[in-house]
């Protein structure tokens, strides 16, 4: 399903069920320190997804701990994203020399809790959630919404190290060819000589499931040669 909408120099492994039966290093068992069994669940399956993606371009499995804000702590040299809700764990990697960063997020294919949209969407936002749903049947376009919002983030916290609330980017959602776009309403970094203003990303809905997924691409300069 993630396949579907991934780039071509990221690597990514999905779980439509819990695969427990990795060990973790001692560093991982650390942060999860007395956590339930529901967390465990989701840190541990997250885990052997992203052991498997490091494995997918070459590299040995490695502790991947949550750092500040809980962002994953990824290997030098590589840029990675981390997802789980109800019966799917996913993560995607990428190499650093390939791919600025990654934001990924899965939810469930259902509306938002009562409330939910009016703390995370501008007034702009909204009536483009109204447009989508009057226009075509669809997913849970306020759920997509809140997705993207959250792949946005954890696309910008790994170049920034700061907050990003959700008031601070605005998305246009393109249903005809599942993708969408993030205008960032704050500065943003400056990445391979240019000042970041947005993203693009693709989607996905299907099985019961919202996928958004952000790759930002390195962008490869050809070095001038004189005849």
């Amino acid at each position: 399903m993630l396949a579907e909408i991934l780039s071509a120099q990221v690597a990514a492994v999905e779980a439509f069920g819990d695969v427990l039966d990795i060990v973790l290093f001692p560093e991982e068992e650390a942060a999860l320190g007395g956590a339930v069994d529901k967390r465990r669940r989701e840190f541990t399956t997250a885990r052997a997804c992203a052991r498997s993606a490091l494995a997918m371009i070459g590299l040995p499995p490695a502790p991947i701990v949550p750092g500040i804000r809980g962002a994953p702590q990824w290997p030098p040299g590589i840029v990675g994203s981390i997802t789980h809700c109800t019966g799917y764990r996913a993560s995607a990697v990428a190499r650093v020399q390939d791919v600025l960063t990654l934001g990924l997020d899965a939810e469930p294919d259902d509306r938002l809790p009562e409330g939910v949209l009016d703390t995370i969407a501008t007034a702009d936002e909204r009536a483009r959630l109204c447009a989508l749903a009057s226009a075509a049947p669809g997913p849970s376009w306020d759920r997509l919404l809140f997705s993207a919002k959250e792949s946005v983030y954890k696309a910008w916290f790994p170049l920034t190290s700061r907050w990003l609330g959700f008031e601070e980017a605005a998305i246009t959602i393109n249903p005809a060819d599942g993708t969408f776009t993030a205008r960032l309403l704050v500065p943003g970094p400056v990445l391979d000589g240019r000042p970041l203003t947005g993203f693009t990303g693709r989607w996905l809905a299907r099985d019961s499931l919202v996928l958004t997924l952000i790759a930002v691409l390195r962008v490869r300069r050809e070095s001038a040669h004189r005849a």
